[in-house]
């Protein structure tokens, strides 16, 4: 039932299905999106509820985001760019640009809010796995 749920996103409201071969162009040319990072269904059971709570959330937001699932086969390489560590995700961009992004299923109200903050905020670097990497000239303000 999962995957019938997600492919309903794509199949029937005409989400975008995206891939590498459309990745790039679809996020650099929509001026603000959510990306569906769905993960597989069987193992992570709250992507159908996602799946479900996604229209609700672009009918709420109206032309101000536009949707899309990132297809399976190539999620796993684009979650690291946006550093998803929890499945489901919902990743939001502006122009490519990362905003911020909202893990597992969450309260509608918390949903609603948490959205309209990331919407209303300025791009920034996006979360990653790893080391922070400090500058040479910070290391020796630091470490004399």
């Amino acid at each position: 039932m999962g995957m019938q749920l997600i492919e309903r996103l794509t199949d029937t409201l005409g989400y975008a299905l995206l891939d590498a071969d459309n990745f790039e162009q679809f996020v650099a040319h929509t001026p603000q999106c959510v990306l569906f990072f769905t993960e597989n269904p069987a193992s992570f059971p709250e992507s159908s509820d996602v799946a479900v709570i996604l229209p609700e959330i672009v009918r709420l937001f109206g032309d101000r985001l536009t949707p899309a699932v990132v297809s399976r086969g190539h999620e796993r390489e684009v979650s690291k760019r946006y550093g998803v560590r929890e499945w489901p995700t919902l990743v939001f961009l502006r122009h490519g640009e990362y905003l911020g992004a909202i893990a597992r299923v969450q309260d509608w109200n918390d949903y609603v809010q948490q959205i309209r903050d990331i919407l209303a905020g300025e791009t920034r670097r996006p979360p990653t796995v790893g080391i922070p990497v400090v500058a040479q000239a910070q290391l020796q303000e630091t470490h004399p």
